[in-house]
């Protein structure tokens, strides 16, 4: 990519677009540091805490790596070291840009840290935020997402599947609608691009109805609605595209 800055400091490793930062300060992954300056806007709640902040009235989050499952719990936060190029935080990077530069609707990746120790490393991330969105499940239960809205969603997913980006958890939290109601898709960690293929395609729109099931209110707008994601879907897509 064209706007990019790749260094090395000892350990650590970082990724930064110069557009919206440069040069890149340590600090800008450090929450209390980030506190400390009167920058931090608010914070996410959940497991996968995030960091809202502005820095130079560009709006940011900033999101730590933690592991999931078993594992979680004797190593929360740490990965095994395999190349700077193969580390969570420097693959979605990659693929933010990579999908910016194809006018896809994810977040603009701004910079990215890993700090190797040993055989392992820690990562960070920082994004630029979408204004004024809001997630897909909170839209539908306040009422702000009509059917035109499921419709729009399908055509965005069809539009990452026709540019072969796989979203490793599409869920309704990791889909926000903006002002003008337009979907973006975010939390590209662990996504990655493959060759299309109906099969991981469908996959990736079943793992979406799921999520959307495990809410009685959720699941029953989508049983009236999900056709016309599927609608949407269809029209961005070729017909081999969805079973």
């Amino acid at each position: 990519m064209d706007h990019q800055v790749v260094q090395q400091h000892g350990s650590v490793h970082s990724i930064h677009d110069p557009r919206y930062v440069d040069p890149l300060p340590e600090w800008l992954f450090d929450p209390e540091a980030l506190a400390r300056r009167g920058l931090i806007d608010g914070t996410s709640v959940g497991r996968n805490q995030a960091w809202f902040f502005r820095l130079a009235d560009e709006p940011l989050v900033l999101r730590h790596y933690w592991r999931g499952g078993i594992v979680a719990r004797l190593s929360p936060d740490v990965y095994v070291w395999t190349g700077r190029e193969r580390t969570r935080a420097f693959r979605e990077w990659r693929l933010l840009a990579h999908l910016r530069s194809r006018d896809l609707p994810v977040p603009a990746p701004v910079a990215a840290r890993v700090r190797r120790r040993g055989t392992g490393y820690r990562a960070d991330l920082v994004t630029a935020t979408i204004p004024e969105a809001r997630p897909f499940d909170e839209c539908l239960r306040t009422g702000r997402a009509d059917g035109e809205a499921w419709y729009r969603v399908g055509t965005v997913i069809a539009a990452c599947h026709s540019a072969g980006a796989w979203h490793a958890d599409l869920n309704v939290r990791n889909i926000l609608l903006d002002a003008a109601g337009t979907p973006w898709i975010i939390d590209w960690d662990r996504g990655r691009l493959r060759r299309s293929s109906p099969r991981w395609q469908t996959a990736n729109l079943e793992r979406l109805r799921r999520s959307l099931a495990k809410d009685p209110t959720l699941d029953a707008l989508a049983q009236t609605h999900w056709q016309q994601l599927l609608a949407g879907y269809q029209a961005g897509s070729t017909p081999s595209r969805i079973r």
